[in-house]
Formats: C-alpha cells, structure tokens, sequence
C-alpha cells in the first residue's frame, strides 16, 4: 500500500495539539510505517510544503499575514485540511479578546511601546478563509480522536461525526452534575463531548474547549446560568474563551 503523504504544521499556536500526536507512542511506530510525514517541521528537519500531500493537519489560528500564506499553501497541495484543534477551529484562546479592545493596545500590552510592533490581525479560524474538510476539537485533542483520524485516512475516508454534549458522557460516567447538584458555571450541556467527560469526571466544570455541539440550545444555558446566579458578564467571558462570537439568543 502506498503510504499517506501528510504535513502537520502549525499557525498561532502553542504547538500542543502536534504534541499530542508526538504523544502517540504506542500507535508512532505504525503511523511512521503507514504515513509519509512529508512536512512535520515540530518533529523533523528538512521537508517541504509544496506538496502534493493527502492530508494536512494544521493547528492554530490564523493571526499574521505568514499565517495565512502557509494556510493558503498548505490548502492548495492538499487533498484534504484537517482543522486541527480549537485554535484551528473557532480562533481559541487567542481570539477570546478579539471584541474587547483595539488590537494595537493588545500588542502594546504584550511588546510595549518602543521599537516595531509585528504585523498582526484578529486572530480567526481557518474556515474564515479556506474550506476545511475535517475538525478535531480540543485544547489540545484527545489522542484516540488523532489515531481515529489517522485510521480512516488510511482506508480513505474520515472519522464519524460526533453531536453530543458533554454532559452526556458524563452521566454515562456516573459524575456527579457539577452545574445542578454542585452549582458550578459548567458549560457541558452546550459542548461537543469526545473528551469521555475528562475535566468533569475530575471535579472541574466544563470550561468549553471543545466548542458548541451541533444544536446547542444556547439561549436556555444561558437563562440557567443567569437563574443560578452568574453574572452575565462571567458567562460570556467564559463561553468566549475558546469559541468567540456566540449567539445568546438562540439554538445554534
């Protein structure tokens, strides 16, 4: 069998969602005998990203101008792009304060005043500009969702679609409710599950990282949230860590 050419690349990111694939020990011996890793800079030298490649792994959001040009790139000699993670997904942690101030603030704030600031724009998911054939979710992703990504490809097509929350692994797990029974702020009922309910099932609330799940009722979690006790402003602030630009006011 011919092996699958793959590039696995990064944007603005902290390189954890490459990582974790790095952190496959058990499956890398196969996947290097089954995958051609054309282009994996985090993990070798060498390599390039002309392609052509079956599939591209990208993690990050898009940022700066090289961001996007590597985007564009990486998009045009694949076959397939895969959304790797949040960042790549819904912009992440580094699109949370996107609404909140001028982006020139935000870069004098990180590099001060003096000298050239770096080229930069609102940090946005990939889907603002490209197609995107497939999304693993997660800060970072969980490693049997990469493996299973992996799996398919090597039979030619790709993994099943997941639509439920979290709070459904959860109760398959037996946790106890952290939002009704603990009254903690989890986001749960509105999160695509795939993460076998990992903070949960340890004492800690939903922090929404994998994203919405398809047909979260968006505007009932938030009346409940309010109902309980939580300021708005939390709530926001918190839904927008990993996803920005929710709408409050309706079923997705």
């Amino acid at each position: 069998m011919k092996p699958v050419r793959l590039a696995i690349a990064g944007l603005t990111a902290c390189s954890g969602c490459q990582l974790t694939l790095l952190n496959c020990e058990d499956e890398l011996p196969d996947v290097l005998r089954r995958f051609e890793l054309v282009y994996f800079p985090m993990a070798q030298s060498g390599g390039h990203v002309e392609g052509p490649f079956d599939a591209a792994l990208v993690e990050g959001a898009v940022s700066t101008p090289a961001d996007l040009d590597m985007l564009f790139r990486l998009r045009n000699a694949s076959r397939l792009l895969v959304a790797y993670g949040t960042c790549a997904a819904f912009g992440g942690v580094a699109a949370m304060n996107n609404g909140e101030s001028q982006r020139q603030e935000l870069l004098q704030t990180v590099y001060g005043n003096e000298g050239s600031l770096p080229e930069s724009f609102a940090p946005a998911p990939f889907g603002n500009f490209v197609s995107v054939d497939w999304t693993i979710r997660g800060c970072p992703p969980e490693k049997d969702e990469v493996v299973e990504l992996l799996a398919a490809l090597l039979a030619g097509t790709l993994p099943p679609v997941r639509s439920y929350p979290v709070c459904t692994e959860c109760r398959s797990r037996e946790n106890l409710c952290l939002l009704l029974e603990k009254g903690e702020l989890c986001l749960g009922p509105v999160i695509q599950g795939g993460c076998n309910a990992r903070c949960p099932a340890t004492g800690i609330a939903c922090e929404g990282c994998r994203g919405p799940v398809r047909e979260a009722n968006v505007a009932q979690e938030l009346e409940l949230l309010l109902e309980r006790g939580f300021g708005r402003d939390e709530v926001e602030r918190r839904m927008n860590r990993f996803k920005p630009g929710w709408d409050y006011g309706k079923r997705r």
